[in-house]
């Protein structure tokens, strides 16, 4: 690929970063339909088009490219995080934690691995395993304290809730 090449692919993938981070999908998307044989990049494009139809709630869509990312950026938290959000959308919370689950095994940040131990625990709620669930959200809290209050407001929890164990985790002491 010539230079020439490389800083138009550069400059198309930071456009559509920006189409997104203004809420704009759709331009994201023709930004990425005009890029050529992204070769190298092909990871990067796959991730930034499946973030765009996530955004645009076509969760199905997305999970084509999300899945094509994955195999190209298997490191890339932020690409088993989307995964893990379009299964759960389609009602594959399997996937989802298995998706999830991947991307512990990715070396995360000790940030990334509270939020990726989080959302587990959100999605092992939603399957009703309550005793999983509750221990992955103390992980969670007890790396980042912050998701104690989330948890409390997060409709994830809902079938928990009343449960023992996670009002111990989510209590606040002042």
């Amino acid at each position: 690929m010539s230079e020439f090449a490389r800083l138009r692919l550069a400059q198309r993938l930071r456009e559509a970063e920006g189409y997104l981070e203004l809420g704009m999908a759709e331009h994201a998307l023709g930004v990425l339909d005009q890029i050529e044989q992204p070769n190298s990049s092909q990871g990067s494009v796959d991730y930034l088009r499946g973030e765009a139809l996530r955004s645009l709630e076509r969760y199905e869509e997305a999970l084509v490219p999300l899945n094509r990312a994955a195999e190209r950026l298997p490191s890339k938290i932020n690409v088993w995080i989307a995964l893990g959000w379009c299964h759960k959308r389609t009602g594959r919370l399997d996937l989802a934690i298995e998706a999830l689950q991947r991307a512990l095994t990715a070396e995360p940040t000790r940030e990334e691995r509270a939020l990726l131990t989080y959302n587990l625990a959100c999605y092992t709620s939603l399957q009703g395993h309550t005793e999983r669930a509750v221990t992955l959200l103390r992980k969670a809290c007890a790396i980042e304290p912050h998701f104690k209050e989330l948890a409390q407001r997060e409709s994830d929890f809902d079938p928990i809730r009343s449960d023992p164990g996670f009002q111990s985790v989510t209590s606040i002491i002042v």
